[in-house]
Order: C-alpha cells, then sequence, then structure tokens
C-alpha cells in the first residue's frame, strides 16, 4: 500500500505545525528551498564516499547531481550528506579498521537526519560492506550505486590490472628483471581513469554480491565507471529511491536468507574477494539472517567458477566483462544456482530482473559446462592449525601447492618480515611455509592486507613466483598465489597461530579442506603455557573502542554491539 505524504518520516521535522518545526522550514529557506521543492515529497538522503582522497570515487561529485535530477524527477526532494571516505590506497593501517566506523556513521546519520530514504555511494572496497552495513541496522528504504570500475591500464603494449599487475611486476623488480625506470614509467598506466580497481578485486566482488543480494539495480555491477552507462544508472537509482520510500520498500521488506545465499553464490562463481567472506557475514548478521564459514564453504563447493578474470588464473579485466554481457548477464548465466524468487530493489525477483540477459563473450562469463574451475574460487580450511576456520583462494593459487607439507619460517611481525626478508642467510627452500603472527583483527589493528606475503628476494631469483604463505591477516582482492587468510582464532589472542615456530611442519589439504600444524599435542600445550599475550598499543580514541568491541574474522570483525538486535527508537523531536 501506498504511504501518504503524512505518513513520511520527514513530516515529522517538516509538516507539522508547531515551533520546531517552524525551524526546520525556516532552515530550508535560509539555503535558498521553497515550500514547493520540498513540500509533501519523500526527503532523500544521498550518502557520498568522495573525498580528494578518493580516487577510486573522483567522480561522486558530479554523480551525486545526477542521483538528485533522478530524485527530483521522480517527485523527490534530494539532500547530499557526505560520510566517512574509507580509502583503500591512503587509510592507516588499514581500511578494515575504519569500516565498522563508516557503518556507525551511516547508521546513526540515517536515523538522526530527517530522511526518507538513502542513495549510497561506495564502491572502493570497504565503503559498499560498511554503508550497507549501517542501512541494515538503520532500516530505512535503501539503494546502492556503486562506483564502478576503472578503464584497463596499459603499460608498453601490455594490458595492465591494478593491484595484480602492481604485485606481479614488483616482484620482478625485486628479482632484478626489470629496471627501476620501467617501474617508475608503469605507474602512469596502471590506473587510467576514475573508478575502482578493475580486476576481479574487492570492490568488484562487493558490487556484484551487492546486486545479487538485490541491494542495487539490475546491471549495476558492471558498468565501467567512466561508460555513458554510469551516470544513466545514477538518475536511475535516484528514480527509483523514490518510489521505494512510497512503497516502503525496505531491506526487512526485502532479504531473506535466499538473498544472502544469492550473494555468496555469485562471489564464489565469480572467483571473487576473500574479503567478501567477513564482509558478507557481517552484512547477514546486521539483517538478523544466517551465514556463516561453513555456508561459503559448502556453496562453494557447489557453484562452478565461469568468470574467467584476473586475479585468478584467468586472462580479463572488468571492462571485458561488461563487454560480455556484464553482471546481469554473469548471474543469468549461474541463474542454476541462484534463488530467483528473491526479491530486489527494483521490487520484483531477481529472476525477473536478469531475464532475458545475454553472454556475448562465452570466454569471458563461460559456459556452466565449461567452467575455469569446477567449484568456486573460496575455500574454507579447518584443522589445528584454524580451529575457528582459514581462507584460501585456491583460484588464484598454484595448483601443485594445493596439497602441500613444508617448515615453516615465522615472522612475529610484519615489521619483523621486513627486516629479514631478503637476508641472504634466511634458511628457506621452494618448499618452505612462510608464516606471519600478528596481522588479525586486534592484532593489526584492523586485519590490514599483509597476507600475500613477499616472496623471499633470493627465491625470486632462483625463479619462485609461489609458495605457501600463511596468516591472521587478510590480502587485497586484487593478490594472488598460495595464500591462507584469515586464520582464527589469531594469533594476538592466543590462537594456535601463536605457538608456530621455525621448522614446524605444516601440512595444507585443500581439497580436504585441512590445514594443520604438525606439532605433539603436549609440545603445544607447553608453548601455550608459556605465551604472554602482546602489550595493548592503543589506550584512548576509536582504535580502543575497536579492540575492545571486534569480533574475530570468522564472525565478521563487527562490532558486537552493532550486530542485529531490537531497533533502536526512532529520535524524539523537542
Amino acid at each position: 500500500m501506498r504511504k501518504r505524504p503524512e505518513e513520511l518520516r520527514s513530516h515529522r521535522w517538516f509538516g507539522v505545525d508547531d515551533l520546531r518545526a517552524f525551524g526546520h522550514r525556516s532552515r530550508l529557506a535560509q539555503m535558498g528551498f521553497s515550500d514547493a521543492d520540498w513540500a509533501g515529497k519523500p526527503v532523500i538522503g544521498i550518502l557520498n564516499t568522495w573525498s580528494d582522497l578518493s580516487p577510486c570515487h573522483a567522480h561522486f561529485r558530479v554523480r551525486a547531481e545526477e542521483i538528485k535530477r533522478g530524485v527530483w524527477q521522480a517527485g523527490g526532494f534530494p539532500v547530499e550528506i557526505p560520510v566517512l571516505p574509507v580509502t583503500e590506497q591512503y587509510m592507516k593501517p588499514t581500511s578494515m579498521l575504519y569500516r565498522n566506523l563508516l557503518a556507525l556513521e551511516t547508521e546513526e546519520l540515517i536515523r538522526s537526519q530527517p530522511v526518507d530514504g538513502v542513495v549510497l555511494m561506495g564502491g572502493c572496497d570497504k565503503t559498499g560492506p560498511g554503508l550497507i552495513m549501517g542501512a541494515l541496522s538503520a532500516g530505512l528504504p535503501a539503494i546502492f550505486f556503486p562506483a564502478g570500475a576503472q578503464l584497463r591500464g596499459h603499460w608498453r603494449g601490455k594490458t595492465l590490472g591494478s593491484g595484480s599487475d602492481a604485485w606481479k611486476y614488483h616482484a620482478e623488480l625485486r628479482a632484478g628483471n626489470i629496471t627501476q625506470a620501467q617501474w617508475k614509467d608503469m605507474e602512469g598506466g596502471m590506473n587510467r581513469s576514475f573508478g575502482v580497481c578493475m580486476t576481479a578485486g574487492t570492490a568488484a566482488t562487493m558490487m556484484l554480491a551487492a546486486e545479487a543480494m538485490g541491494f542495487s539495480l539490475p546491471a549495476s555491477a558492471g558498468i565501467p565507471s567512466a561508460d555513458a552507462g554510469h551516470p544513466r544508472l545514477a538518475t536511475d537509482s535516484g528514480r527509483r529511491i523514490v518510489e521505494m520510500v512510497w512503497e516502503d520498500w525496505t531491506p526487512a521488506a526485502m532479504l531473506t536468507q535466499a538473498s544472502v545465499d544469492n550473494a555468496v553464490t555469485a562471489t564464489m562463481a565469480f572467483g571473487g574477494s576473500t574479503n567478501a567472506i567477513p564482509h558478507l557475514i557481517a552484512m547477514a548478521r546486521r539483517a538478523g539472517l544466517a551465514l556463516d564459514l561453513d555456508r561459503f564453504d559448502a556453496i562453494s563447493r557447489s557453484v562452478p567458477l565461469v568468470a574467467n578474470l584476473r586475479p585468478n588464473n584467468g586472462s580479463y579485466l572488468m571492462e571485458d566483462f561488461f563487454y560480455a554481457g556484464g553482471s546481469r548477464a554473469f548471474l543469468a548465466r549461474i541463474a542454476p544456482y541462484l534463488d530467483l524468487d528473491a526479491r530486489t530493489v527494483t521490487g520484483r525477483t531477481l529472476g525477473e530482473d536478469i531475464a532475458g540477459a545475454e553472454v556475448f563473450n562465452p570466454d569471458v562469463i563461460r559456459p556452466l559446462e565449461d567452467p575455469i574451475q569446477a567449484e568456486g574460487g573460496l575455500a574454507v580450511l579447518r584443522g589445528s592449525l584454524a580451529p575457528r576456520g582459514a581462507v584460501i583462494k585456491h583460484s588464484a593459487a598454484d595448483p601443485r601447492l594445493l596439497q602441500h607439507t613444508g617448515p615453516a619460517i615465522v615472522f612475529e611481525s610484519y615489521d619483523d618480515m621486513n627486516a629479514r626478508l631478503d637476508d641472504p642467510e634466511l634458511d628457506v627452500t621452494p618448499d618452505s611455509v612462510l608464516v606471519l603472527k600478528g596481522a588479525g583483527p586486534l592484532g593489526g589493528p584492523g586485519m590490514p592486507e599483509w597476507g600475500m606475503l613477499p616472496i623471499p628476494k633470493k627465491m625470486l631469483q632462483a625463479g619462485v613466483r609461489d609458495m605457501v604463505r600463511i596468516s591472521d591477516a587478510r590480502m587485497s582482492g586484487t593478490s594472488y598465489g598460495t595464500c591462507i587468510l584469515h586464520v582464527a582464532p589469531e594469533s594476538h589472542v592466543g590462537g594456535p597461530l601463536a605457538l608456530v615456530r621455525d621448522g614446524d611442519l605444516i601440512r595444507l589439504d585443500t581439497e580436504g579442506r585441512r590445514l594443520d600444524l604438525l606439532v605433539e599435542a603436549d609440545e603445544l600445550e607447553r608453548r601455550a603455557s608459556a605465551w604472554a599475550p602482546p602489550p595493548r598499543r592503543y589506550a584512548r580514541g576509536y582504535t580502543a573502542l575497536f579492540l575492545d568491541r571486534v569480533g574475530q574474522a570468522d564472525t565478521g570483525v563487527d562490532f558486537d554491539f552493532l550486530e542485529h538486535g531490537p531497533p533502536t527508537p526512532e529520535p524524539e523531536i523537542h
């Protein structure tokens, strides 16, 4: 049933006849708005993560105006509101530390301001999850507008993928195979437009997951940022959110367990980023829906990987994905594995949204009978080294290392690794297992993207380009290699990773989903009894709050007080 104007949430601010509403209306007049601009119209908050230090969102100033155009066209009143730009490139010690701050800000801003619905402008890795987490908790109609992927990189006749080729060519620089001048020359060709990484990294993964979950308009995840379709998507999103407000089409009305499973299924068939796992767990828990590591692994085992993209063992980039049919075609391709009755922001079912979509290049979006690999791109490992789980992107690993036993070389911290990694005396062989401690949610803090440990220089010079690497860290979605991540519990809280010593044998069995430390139980007990927690480094501010209330990787790295629970009451207006 369609709302009446007096039922709008913003009516409490602007539509009643009292002193407080007089002040609210007077302030609108102060900004040059007349009654005709806002009276009886839904107020749409446009939450913009633009910043001069957000290169992936450099176009958001313009896109916000294009969203406003759609809101005006549909009879709404748009108000642009800046929110924390969680920038992957510049925020230290890690952007993941601030995802929860963005989620908290989003939730409180939506609740405290006179808005009836919101457009969430994000894309760079943590902005999408943070915005959606906050919107789920706030509960108002919301639509996600993704930043879109940047154009392909180019350098000396080679096609470059952001992130992935930076790691690749940096290894060649360290090995002495390219010069410092060539490395410097590559800087200008790696990132050629605004927009997020054009590899199948975290940003691309989460844009696709949001669409599969129903949180954004059809085809939105595939449109490049510089394509003319992207501003049209902005205007379409602005128009649709106005209708969603009138329809009271809230996340709670739309999302079901099937929505969450669809997001996971799309992520696995895409060969998406390992970072999607804690993000999707946190998002699901905000909605009061179930999702754990076992569900990820079960879905991954059941769905084939059909996106032939880097940094998996694939060939193409997101611009090619768009030309091949984009996200609608991709979702149509994997339709047998999706719940097509799940609802989306369009008000229709996912099946209706993708009906008629075609794949135009079957080498980019592969047929189900000819996938990149028979199962999804991510796998969840358990065992004596990861009793609460760990994650591997086996679609981006050297296949020969997926079953491996080797001796550990242990780095107690990131600084320790940097100090010793290239030491000619490091006792390392191609069979060694590199282990990094102190990089989890508490140890980092914030799970830095340190999990793609560099290959030691003398191994690079010997031609080695992949080794088994284990940590409680994350890694960039653009990273690759046989990297085992998110080990839980983390070393900082005394998980088994804290007890590993140089020379200990570690066994990886990807097919069997096992990660085991081959040390006798009584020896591990002796080590555990001698272990002491590291001293606390942060005593104040947001980081202290983070350390006090954040969860482990297997539960989404969210704050315990922000997970699903009774709704916070609407603010009183005095």
